[in-house]
């Protein structure tokens, strides 16, 4: 018995060893494994003084060049909004349009309740540059043309000012208009546009649609573009983003200059689509100040007429003159007629400065004060002469020459033919019709089919063929004969006679040539 109870006091001894040593074992492991665990994800937690602090950067050190020039330009850009009232409104309604969601009571007061006849008004919106602190503002012609009343936001400022109209020149497409704010308004520096190169950086401003102080970034993507709007137009193109209501906006260089004026865009769905076009800044310049001088603009001529596009080597060659510009006329009493040149007449200078198209020509006149000469060097029968001409105003001096209008019933059908051209007998009846004087002879132009060779060396309805490589052409029959003798590739000259106006009593005489196409 004794026995038994020693044996059962001996396990229960071990058994309390064997608990304490589990214990201390599982105790010992749970450590071990919270601390593996516990070094894997808990962050080592360095003293706060060893992080670096972060702050928030000052704005000057967040600046850049476009910021600068936004600063400096941006209080000198207005937003413009017009109001035209269209006295027959129902007469302007195009059935069918689509527009705004129908609303069913408006609609009912509307057919109602109205009178179809009241005048309605019709807003537009615009942008402008002050120049002038006085409140003289440079925009764009169509953005104010017609309206009865022209509002003016200032950039900061929340009146609203009524402009009144200096004047405008629509062959620039530019317009002057003043505000009378009661305090000097700040103002843009114009700077030179023919210091501008292709890839220059340039800033558009504006009002894009109704979004006043806006302002896109771009590069001079081209230079003169010209026969995108008028005669006297050439552009500087660029992609910086130009949209309706950017028009009469500043096109801004890093200098913070403005070099040009945002006028027209390409486009097809009436947004920007990669192709801007301003007006040159030195244009800008001398409309500006002609249009607050006087209220208009008045420009220079000596008095001579000439086709664009036309220089052609080939009839230059025919004249004795390896290039330069083509008179088709002078206008009797003129300057240029009393310096002694004529239709036919190849200029190839102005000032000294070589002239190789139109624009070479027209360019120093219309810079020249009226009442100045400016020294020409033309061509005649290969001799070369120079002779000092007047600049008179061409508002005065140049008459409106006549254009072709249809001519009426002629002796023979008009035939059309392979080139491009609709060609009739030249009659007396027509001849007399067209004011061309003693010219009885040739073949008159009808239609001139677009796209066609005889469009693309400068055929116009109207004109007199009576020659074609020197040989006289006398009805449709010989110009067909001539035509058909012609090999494709090969030089062709036409000698074209043009109506003249009743007031100059003088024939236009032109050259124009180019190379027999391979279809005829």
């Amino acid at each position: 018995m004794g026995a038994v109870m020693r044996d059962v006091g001996d396990w229960a001894r071990r058994r309390k060893v064997f608990a304490g040593l589990f214990f201390l074992l599982t105790l010992g492991l749970g450590i071990l494994i919270g601390s593996v665990i516990s070094g894997r994800v808990a962050p080592n937690r360095p003293n706060a003084t060893d992080a670096a602090v972060l702050s928030v950067p000052s704005p000057v050190q967040l600046s850049s060049a476009f910021t600068t020039i936004v600063h400096r330009v941006e209080p000198a850009v207005v937003n413009i909004s017009t109001t035209q009232l269209i006295e027959n409104p129902m007469a302007h309604a195009r059935p069918g349009e689509p527009g705004e969601p129908s609303d069913p009571f408006g609609d009912f007061f509307h057919r109602f309740f109205s009178d179809p006849n009241m005048p309605e008004a019709d807003r537009s919106l615009g942008s402008g540059v002050i120049l002038d602190p006085r409140g003289y503002i440079l925009t764009n012609e169509h953005v104010i043309d017609g309206a009865s009343r022209i509002d003016v936001r200032l950039s900061g400022d929340p009146n609203q000012y009524v402009a009144r109209l200096v004047g405008v020149d629509g062959e620039t497409d530019l317009a002057v208009i003043k505000i009378d704010a009661g305090h000097p308004l700040p103002v843009a520096r114009m700077g030179n546009s023919s210091a501008v190169s292709v890839g220059d950086w340039v800033l558009a401003f504006g009002s894009p649609f109704m979004l006043q102080g806006t302002v896109t970034a771009g590069i001079v993507s081209a230079k003169d573009r010209d026969r995108i709007g008028m005669p006297l137009q050439h552009f500087i193109q660029t992609d910086a983003p130009i949209n309706p209501g950017n028009s009469g906006g500043p096109l801004v260089n890093m200098a913070g200059q403005v070099i040009g004026i945002d006028t027209a865009i390409y486009t097809s769905q009436q947004g920007f689509e990669g192709v801007g076009f301003a007006l040159p800044s030195n244009t800008a310049i001398g409309v500006y100040n002609q249009l607050v001088a006087q209220g208009h603009v008045t420009r220079g001529s000596i008095g001579v007429s000439f086709a664009r596009g036309r220089e052609n080597p080939i009839a230059l060659k025919e004249l004795g003159a390896s290039y330069g510009v083509i008179l088709e006329s002078v206008e009797p009493n003129s300057p240029a007629a009393l310096a002694g040149m004529r239709a036919g007449d190849v200029i190839v200078s102005v000032n000294g400065q070589p002239v190789r198209n139109g624009d070479d020509l027209v360019s120093p006149i219309l810079a020249t004060p009226i009442g100045q000469s400016v020294e020409v060097g033309y061509i005649r029968d290969g001799r070369r002469y120079t002779t000092p001409v007047l600049v008179a105003n061409r508002d005065k001096l140049f008459p409106q020459l006549a254009g072709a209008s249809d001519s009426g019933p002629s002796s023979s059908p008009a035939r059309k033919h392979g080139i491009g051209l609709t060609l009739d007998q030249l009659t007396p009846e027509l001849a007399a019709k067209l004011h061309l004087g003693s010219l009885t002879r040739g073949v008159i132009v009808r239609a001139v089919e677009p796209a066609s060779f005889a469009d693309d060396i400068g055929f116009t309805r109207g004109e007199v063929i009576v020659e074609v490589n020197h040989v006289p052409v006398y009805t449709v029959s010989d110009f067909e004969r001539v035509l058909a003798n012609l090999r494709p590739g090969q030089d062709v000259l036409f000698k074209v006679e043009g109506p003249r106006s009743s007031q100059t009593n003088q024939n236009l005489t032109l050259f124009l040539a180019g190379v027999m196409p391979e279809e005829r």
